[in-house]
């Protein structure tokens, strides 16, 4: 305990994180990191996990704070670290925190650690990358390298979220395949929606690179990659 009484705050695990949003994935060649935003979520992630299962891949899932606190998220999310998948802070809940002060992102920064935490049932678990809501960084990337947290750039897009024009199976795997270029983070989505399009596609793509010689790793910066 600290001097106020309450337990010292433990970082995300980050190791030298820099303000710079990181867009590349670790490794050399066909390397590619998939990213999935705002989960998690009963309706797909849990479908999602076992494709990626299937396939031998892991991934980073950037998660939500109020979803992990929702009916079946805190089995889901121990489910993900179990699985071997690496974590990312993606705020409390998706409110943009473009124009957040300082504080208010560090408040929900904060609030959003120890909820994963809480979840997880370990106070040291590693949640070394951070993705701003809707990408709108704004103040948040000095507070997130402060709180052991490497901030993430949204990457290779694959526009699969609600309001999109076409998040049939056949767009999303094109937006997919072109996406997942060597040295690429790529982002899509298990939460927010029903991703049932979403997760078909990765299914088919993600085999389809593997055929093809892609290996898929973590984003670059964060917990376990010297720099």
């Amino acid at each position: 305990m600290n001097g106020a009484g309450r337990a010292a705050f433990v970082p995300g695990g980050a190791v030298a994180p820099t303000e710079t949003p990181v867009a590349t994935a670790r490794g050399t060649g066909r390397v590619a990191a998939l990213t999935f935003d705002d989960g998690p979520d009963p309706r797909q992630t849990g479908r999602l996990l076992d494709v990626l299962a299937d396939l031998g891949v892991t991934a980073t899932f950037c998660v939500v704070g109020d979803n992990v606190r929702a009916p079946g998220g805190a089995e889901l999310l121990r489910r993900t670290v179990a699985e071997g998948h690496a974590l990312a802070n993606h705020s409390t809940d998706f409110a943009d925190l473009g124009a957040a002060t300082a504080a208010e992102a560090e408040a929900l920064l904060r609030a959003n650690l120890a909820i994963i935490r809480e979840a997880l049932g370990d106070p040291y678990a590693p949640v070394p990358w951070f993705r701003a809501p809707n990408g709108s960084l704004g103040r948040t990337g000095p507070v997130a390298v402060r709180l052991g947290m490497q901030p993430l750039g949204l990457g290779r897009v694959i526009h699969d979220w609600d309001g999109c024009d076409d998040r049939s199976v056949t767009t999303l795997a094109h937006r997919l395949r072109t996406a997942i270029t060597p040295g690429a983070v790529v982002l899509a989505h298990d939460g927010g929606g029903d991703r049932g399009t979403t997760v078909d596609a990765v299914a088919l793509v993600v085999a389809e690179k593997l055929d093809a010689g892609y290996r898929f790793t973590l984003p670059r910066g964060g917990a376990g990659e010297q720099r």
